[in-house]
């Protein structure tokens, strides 16, 4: 919980409470619902939660946008997102169901009010939003075509309406062969933690 506070020192009352319900309650799930690796479960904090709010140190999104998590598995970057900005709404979807109840179970535990759920594949979701998240779901040349249709025209905030994504490792081949201009950002340009080193955000305007 500290490198949260680290990084975001204006954090209210409510979502201090609320972000460390999550480490909490993700130990507890994954008890029974295997959507960390057990290896991992104890970096939630540094490694997930803030690893999903990287993206808002690169967009601080006004009053209304709407973000798609696709692919949330268990409600990362949506959840920690959405807490971040609980005036933004925020629609998260999953192929494996299991996944799904664990991100709803947790968000309605710590009284998230700004997510929607949906077990489903991508093809399944036909609304339109102005921003689709996704944290290592897959190759970016495969996302972009699954995702255009998801975004929607008419762009409100600093940054177009499009894909930002979160990954690592070497992004050269995927990024060639994707048909729209793609900026890449180092998280550690915000973070200084050992773990982002080789993590990026990846911006796609559509």
């Amino acid at each position: 919980m500290d490198c949260i506070l680290k990084y975001f020192s204006n954090l209210s009352e409510m979502q201090i409470q609320q972000f460390k319900k999550l480490g909490v309650l993700y130990p507890q799930w994954n008890e029974k619902i295997n959507v960390i690796s057990r290896k991992d479960i104890e970096n939630l904090y540094p490694n997930h939660i803030l690893h999903s709010l990287s993206i808002a140190k690169f967009l601080n999104p006004i009053v209304g946008t709407t973000f798609l998590d696709m692919g949330t598995g268990g409600g990362f970057p949506g959840i920690p997102l959405a807490i971040m900005f609980p005036e933004c709404s925020f629609h998260l979807i999953d192929r494996i169901n299991k996944k799904i109840i664990v991100a709803s179970s947790i968000a309605n535990e710590i009284g998230l009010k700004n997510v929607t759920f949906q077990h489903g594949d991508i093809g399944e979701c036909r609304q339109k939003y102005d921003f689709v998240v996704s944290r290592a779901v897959m190759r970016l040349d495969d996302l972009v075509p699954l995702i255009r249709k998801n975004i929607g025209k008419n762009s409100k905030n600093n940054y177009k309406n499009g894909l930002i994504c979160l990954k690592g490792g070497n992004l050269e081949d995927e990024i060639n062969g994707v048909n729209y201009p793609v900026l890449d950002y180092s998280i550690t340009e915000f973070f200084n933690e050992p773990f982002f080193e080789t993590k990026k955000i990846i911006y796609v305007p559509i």
